[in-house]
């Protein structure tokens, strides 16, 4: 009797101990894919930020491309005044030389 109420002990302590593994296992699994969901709303967003930074790069070298052909058409047109000028002045100096 005492060997048969310890085989009963022992199989319902194992049939126990199997549910609440079962339990902490469902518990585990259901953590996991949390993390999971949280880990691709993060991505989304990193993702969303990334085409954002690509996007504003994009606009930044177009700007800086056009600050180029500026400060070139702005070189030339001093470059064009000064040669104006100095061709003016030196008229000046030979109308008031002669």
């Amino acid at each position: 009797m005492k060997n048969h109420f310890y085989s009963s002990f022992v199989l319902i302590t194992f049939t126990g101990v199997l549910i609440s593994c079962g339990d902490i296992s469902k518990q585990a699994e259901e953590k996991i894919n949390q993390l999971n969901a949280k880990t691709e709303k993060l991505d989304s967003l990193v993702n969303k930020e990334l085409k954002k930074v690509n996007s504003l790069d994009s606009i930044i070298n177009k700007e800086g491309a056009r600050v180029k052909k500026l400060d070139s058409l702005i070189t030339k047109s001093t470059s064009k005044i000064d040669s104006i000028a100095n061709s003016k002045m030196n008229l000046l100096k030979k109308n008031n030389n002669n």
